[in-house]
């Protein structure tokens, strides 16, 4: 229907913003974070462990963000109603939303994919600093 594909199309416009924006916090935190990360360079730490390190961060905050919006959405909207009220033919379309357990661990997954999406980014950019530039800085 009509409805489900303009929602679908939101979803989308929404989920690339919300990529844009881990990615965004990801860079903020490898920027804030130089020194540590060229540390555990000079320790040793590959880079395919700075990789996954930013990644399990990345990771973490997604499933957080993913945990409260789905228990914000079950608290406000599961068992919400509305209408729409077409004037012209003076027909109304009803409907409830209902969050169910299949619905949040979809979004759930979603969130953690989209925060793994923009974690990717800054955690090559992590490895791949070099570690006496780093250890310089600050």
């Amino acid at each position: 229907t009509v409805i489900t594909t303009i929602g679908f199309a939101i979803a989308v416009l929404m989920a690339i913003g919300a990529v844009f924006g881990a990615i965004n916090t990801m860079y903020t935190a490898v920027a804030n974070r130089t020194r540590e990360i060229a540390t555990l360079r000079a320790l040793g730490f590959g880079a395919l462990a700075i990789v996954a390190s930013v990644l399990a961060e990345a990771a973490v905050l997604a499933v957080l963000g993913g945990v409260l919006g789905g228990a914000l959405a079950w608290v406000v909207f599961d068992g919400y109603q509305t209408s729409t009220m077409n004037w012209q033919s003076f027909s109304q379309v009803a409907f409830a939303f209902r969050v169910t357990p299949t619905l949040l661990g979809q979004g759930l997954l979603c969130a953690l994919v989209m925060g793994l999406l923009g974690g990717l980014l800054p955690a090559v950019r992590a490895a791949r600093l070099p570690i006496v530039n780093a250890l310089r800085e600050l």
